[in-house]
């Protein structure tokens, strides 16, 4: 744990007591804070006591004694309406931060050299934190991994020099976080999403634009730009003065980095060179992995990370644990864990990434269904459906206009892995895959994605034959 120090000796409310809130808490009073806890849910509270924490209903502080309040990430801010809790804090105008805050301030006033990797953007910021903690690892770094990929960011080893930290964060945490200043800052991608808890696309695109635009001093802002709302930031943060690496998979770059097939090229003055070739690689499989790529491989050259150590590196990628995650192998029969992909958007990287497809989908559904993926069904050739969504998910798979899909209400999982393996045993095609790609969230059946992919992962290894790919 990160003690925090900052706020040695002030009192410092904490709301929220999931993961990160009780971290925060307990990291405060180890640096000296005195701190008084609140949540609405009593067993939290209760936990919190059980810590050896003060807990408090915040309604009845002397806000004139707070220096800050930590918020947890997933309390509302601003939008739909700010929680009772935010808004007593802005009215006594007592700042309102979060644990990346907690962290950015801490490292600040250690003194110690280490490299602050911070990656956000609507999509593929997981895997991306994922590949660029591996590079520097598998390249000698020490390195942390942690923040909104799992580990709460002060759960991480203290500040050391050298210690590289390579933090996921979401646009909840950057809200939370002014003093966030990169030494690499990466926006992968801005699309839709949160709307309800910032209020409008421009909100949400401006508070993702943050981190890129903050870079410390002689930082490096690494932008995808494929999309409007990233290359309009780009532009700003360039006429800024900042340095700018630019990421794109969809065309080639007058400066920065692009693919072209397997290869990623870095364009500038007037030339363009291969840096590394994604090949072969099956944990970083579709475009979209090679933008993850991309944005790595300039994250690494930026800390000087020399090209073999990061082409080595990419080569013994493992992947991340339910992504596109290669489970094992029976002959020709390919299964992939893709778990993680609990709506449309995200399953159709995992659909773009395979030519026969015997896909298992289904779960509780997301708003919009499967529709959107009409693109990709002549890429399949079975689904199996399971959950709540397998009426809905059969219907607009055997109504589509871009090719009926046959399908098959497997209801469990375990039925729908034991009638893919057979059929795609007995395809006949070259490369078939089982896909586990549910477009769906997993709550009908499991508590999270993390548990339905587990689920998936240990019925492949319990078929005869199969060859473990983990």
């Amino acid at each position: 744990m990160i003690p925090v120090t900052t706020f040695a000796g002030q009192q410092v409310a904490v709301f929220g007591l999931g993961s990160s809130g009780l971290l925060s808490a307990r990291a405060l009073a180890a640096g000296g804070a005195e701190v008084i806890a609140f949540d609405d849910d009593k067993k939290k509270l209760a936990e919190a006591q059980a810590a050896g924490l003060k807990t408090q209903d915040l309604h009845e502080l002397d806000w004139r004694t707070i220096a800050a309040l930590v918020l947890a990430p997933g309390v509302p801010l601003t939008h739909p309406t700010p929680h009772w809790a935010a808004a007593l804090a802005a009215k006594a105008k007592v700042e309102i931060i979060g644990d990346i805050e907690l962290f950015c301030r801490e490292r600040a006033k250690s003194g110690a050299q280490c490299p602050l990797i911070a990656i956000t953007g609507t999509n593929g910021k997981s895997t991306t934190t994922a590949l660029i903690a591996h590079l520097l690892k598998s390249a000698g770094r020490d390195a942390q991994m942690g923040g909104n990929i799992g580990v709460p960011v002060l759960a991480l080893e203290p500040f050391a020099h050298r210690r590289a930290y390579v933090l996921e964060v979401s646009s909840y945490q950057i809200d939370l976080a002014p003093s966030l200043h990169a030494s690499v800052g990466i926006l992968l991608n801005v699309t839709e999403d949160h709307l309800d808890r910032h209020g409008s696309m421009e909100n949400y695109a401006a508070i993702k634009e943050r981190l890129p635009a903050n870079v410390q001093a002689n930082g490096t802002a690494v932008i995808g730009v494929d999309d409007d709302w990233t290359r309009a930031t780009a532009e700003r943060i360039a006429r800024a003065g900042k340095r700018v690496e630019r990421i794109s998979v969809l065309a080639p770059l007058r400066e920065g980095y692009y693919a072209q097939g397997s290869r990623i090229l870095h364009a500038g003055n007037g030339k363009a060179d291969t840096v590394a070739d994604l090949a072969g690689i099956g944990s970083l499989r579709g475009m979209h992995n090679a933008q993850n790529a991309g944005a790595a491989i300039a994250a690494c050259r930026a800390l000087g990370i020399e090209l073999p150590a990061i082409q080595n590196g990419l080569a013994s990628f493992p992947g991340l644990a339910h992504r596109m995650q290669p489970i094992g192998r029976k002959g020709n029969v390919l299964f992939v864990n893709d778990s993680k992909a609990t709506n449309a958007d995200s399953a159709a990287k995992a659909l773009a990434s395979f030519s026969d497809i015997f896909w298992i989908a289904g779960g509780k559904p997301k708003t919009g269904g499967i529709a959107s993926l009409a693109e990709f069904f002549p890429r399949i050739r079975k689904a199996y459906l399971i959950g709540e969504a397998a009426a809905d998910f059969a219907k607009t798979l055997n109504e589509s206009l871009d090719g009926k899909v046959p399908t098959e209400i497997s209801v469990t999982l375990a039925a729908a892995v034991e009638a893919s393996a057979r059929d795609a045993a007995a395809s006949g095609l070259k490369e078939p895959v089982v896909l586990l790609s549910p477009a769906c969230a997993s709550f009908d059946q499991y508590p999270n994605f993390e548990v339905r992919g587990k689920a998936f992962s240990d019925i492949v290894l319990t078929i005869p034959g199969i060859k473990s790919a983990v």
